[in-house]
Parts: C-alpha cells; structure tokens; sequence
C-alpha cells in the first residue's frame, strides 16, 4: 500500500508539473495559451486533481490500517492474526472480530449464559454479564486505541478566499426586461425659449418673432417664443455574464453541501464580473459600455487637493449635467485619503475613527468600490444608469461535455442575462482626485 502512495503522489507531481510547464511556457512568451496548449493544460489539470483524489483515499485507509494494527499489538496474538498486514484489504469491522471472541469467549459471558443451558435467550428475559476484562485499554482519545476507528466528520463547510464587497449594483436604477434587447429615448438637446409675452396690441398677424426674451418681441406684441427639444432612440443589447467549473460526481455526492458551495461562488463571481462591467466595461465585443467609458459622460481635472476637485466635480453635474448628484463612487485607497485628511490643526476633517455612520464628501454618500480606478472619483446621478435584468443567475449541472460523462465528471455552469445604459451621460462626472 505505501508503494501504491509513492506512485500516487509522484504521478499527481508529474501531472501538475506538466500543467505548470505549460502556462510558463505561454506566460515567459507573453502569450495567451493555444487552444491545442489550453486542452493540455485542462486534461494535465484534471488528472492531477484525480490522482491527489486517490492519493487522499489511499492515505486515509493506510493511516486505519496502521491504527488498527497498533490496537492488535495491544489485545493479543488473536487480534493480530485477524488483520491482512499484507494486502490491508479487509474492513475495520473484520480486522476487530477479535475483540468480539474476547467477550463471548470469556468466563463471565460463558457464566451468564449457563441457566439457558443452549436455549433461546427470551426477548423479555434481563442478561447482564459481570464486568468482562479485556486485554488493552480503549480510549478514544489515542490513535492507539479506540481512537484509530473514529471518522472525522466531514460537514461540508468551507473557507473561501473571501470576496471584495460588491456595492454598484445598490446604486444604479435596476429593472426587468422580457426582451433581447431593449429601446429607450435619450434627450440630446433642449432650448428653452421661455419669455415674458406682452398683450397683443393689434389684431394684425405679427411680422417678425424678435429677440427671444425681449419685453417686445415685435410691433404688435403677443408672439410666442419657440422652444426646442431633440430625442434620439437608443437600443441596449441584453448580453451573457457566465462561467462553468469542472466537478467530480464522487465530489458531489461525498459532500452534500459542495453543490451549494459551488453554486453560491459561481454566483458570486458573476456579479464581480457585473460590477467590473458596470463600471468599467469597453463596449467591444459581448462587453457592456461602463458608465467610466460611455461617451458624454463629463470630467473635472484635478485642482488643488482632492476636497476642491470635488466641489468643482459637484458644480458641473449641477449645472451642466442637470441632476442632484447623489453620491460617490471612490477605491478604497482613496477612501482612505478621505477618513485621514486633517485640518491645519490637526484635527480630522470627518471625525476620526470614532465616527459612526455614513462617509461623505461635500454632503454626498461615499462609496467604496475596489473596482472604481484608484485617483479617479465618479460623481454622478446614479439613477440616470439602468440595468434591465433578463435572466436572473441560474445554475446548470451536466455530464455532456467533452468526454465528462465516462469520466464522472460534471460541469457547473453559471450564467445571468441582462443589459445596460447609460440615459443621460452628463449626469456623471469623472473626477481627478489626484496630482
């Protein structure tokens, strides 16, 4: 058995050896993998996997073996003849029987059975033996004993990596569409005419409509100004956030709460890839356009320190964007600059640390996004982004594919469906928060 461990984990070392060779490789030219280097490195992936699987199981029934074994040396020469030192093959329950002959076979067992001389034990009938000494102590704390047959429990519980707070999607406008694609009209201009009108004077048709805003806008007064508003009809494709992570069926059915596990960490890397979409997505492609890339959306130059950025940032949305801004989107790191800022006195301009409830900056929330680029505030309406839900996350699990199901392996794969504008651009501001 322990050679069969050698040759396991050599050939698991073997396996991630070659996976690793091969992401180098491409990794030292610069390069993604080839499709032809990324089926290498999958199949080298999974079968390394598989072989620390075995290697795991194998070191699991050695170590019970090498337990019960240290147990047999402690009862007797019965015990250990009833273990297989050589092949290890038979189970816990066979390897301790001996334990079983002890009893039966000693004098205080043999004396409470006698007054039944051979007959049948009535069911209703009170057996009780003396206390029945056994050769060696079982203590279940001890490897050596009792303790070598007890299995660990395993529960299914899991420490993860952890995960950077997800905070975009709270902020903008989210909605639900039952279409691939969804239409909605954007103002792209407006001029407002609006003046004061004198009363008419004459009956006769005006000649001329005048200066927009003049008291008298021609000789016989009542013509109206003409105002002017421009719409133009956009379409946001809905498109496909998903991933899929490969899974062993003994995986799924040894730990019941491994499905789970993997369902809520495929649902969660989803989202991170929405708020990076959100934010920052280019527009090529299958890509969303993020409100940091989409076209209009307005940007204040860094001036003086990050406070005086800021309030220019404000005057900006306000006045040319047209909206209340309602809050901040920051990186931590900058978030950090804001809690540790302090006045010519010392003083923290927010509090300190001993302040509790919400951060602002100018009166308007702050909210930290590890996706948001470090040095650059966005200051915006948040309403003003919408996100139209098509298909909520869903998970699907299946053996077809590639050659999973003569393998016994599954694919879990996550997908959501959905997509996103930005309907009024100058609503946001970018604002350069850094020297």
């Amino acid at each position: 058995m322990k050679t069969r461990l050698v040759q396991l984990k050599e050939a698991a070392q073997a396996a991630a050896k070659s996976a690793r060779d091969i992401a180098e490789k491409a990794d030292a030219e610069n390069r993604d993998m080839t499709e032809a280097e990324r089926k290498d490195f999958d199949e080298a992936l999974a079968k390394g996997r598989d072989l620390v699987e075995k290697y795991g199981v194998a070191k699991a029934d050695q170590d019970v073996i090498d337990s019960a074994m240290a147990l047999a040396d402690d009862i007797g020469p019965d015990a250990k003849g009833d273990l297989d030192a050589q092949t290890g093959t038979t189970t816990v329950r066979e390897r301790v029987k001996s334990l079983g002959l002890q009893v039966v076979e000693s004098p205080e067992f043999k004396a409470a059975l006698a007054p039944y001389k051979g007959r049948q034990i009535n069911e209703k009938a009170r057996f009780q033996t003396d206390p029945i000494g056994i050769k060696g102590l079982f203590v279940g704390g001890t490897d050596t004993s009792a303790g070598a047959f007890v299995v660990p429990e395993q529960t299914g519980i899991v420490e993860m990596l952890g995960r950077k707070p997800l905070t975009i999607r709270d902020l903008v406008s989210v909605r639900r569409t039952g279409s691939d694609a969804v239409e909605y009209v954007e103002q792209t201009s407006h001029t407002n005419a609006a003046a004061v009108v004198p009363e008419a004077t004459s009956s006769a048709a005006p000649t001329a409509p005048g200066t927009a805003g003049a008291l008298v806008l021609n000789a016989n007064g009542g013509y109206k100004p003409e105002g002017a508003w421009a719409f133009v009809r956009r379409t946001a494709l809905v498109k496909t956030i998903a991933e899929w992570v490969p899974a062993t069926k003994r995986a799924l059915s040894d730990v019941a709460a491994l499905e789970g596990l993997i369902n809520d960490e495929l649902r969660a890397d989803i989202d991170e890839a929405e708020e990076a979409q959100i934010l920052n997505g280019n527009g090529t492609g299958e890509n969303f356009t993020g409100i940091n890339s989409w076209s209009g959306v307005q940007t204040q130059a860094f001036s003086t320190d990050l406070f005086e950025s800021a309030r220019k940032g404000i005057t900006k949305a306000r006045t040319i964007g047209r909206v209340n801004p309602n809050g901040w989107v920051v990186n931590p790191a900058d978030a950090e600059v804001i809690d540790l800022a302090k006045d010519l006195n010392g003083v923290y301009r927010y509090g300190g640390p001993q302040v509790i409830g919400q951060r602002t900056l100018w009166g308007l929330p702050v909210v930290e996004s590890e996706t948001q680029p470090a040095g650059e505030a966005l200051l915006g309406d948040f309403a003003k982004a919408v996100l139209w839900d098509r298909e909520e996350t869903t998970v699907t699990i299946t053996d077809s594919h590639a050659d999973f199901f003569i393998r016994n392996m599954v694919a879990i794969l996550g997908e959501k469906r959905e997509a996103f504008a930005v309907t009024r651009p100058t609503a946001f501001v970018k604002v350069d928060i850094a020297a």
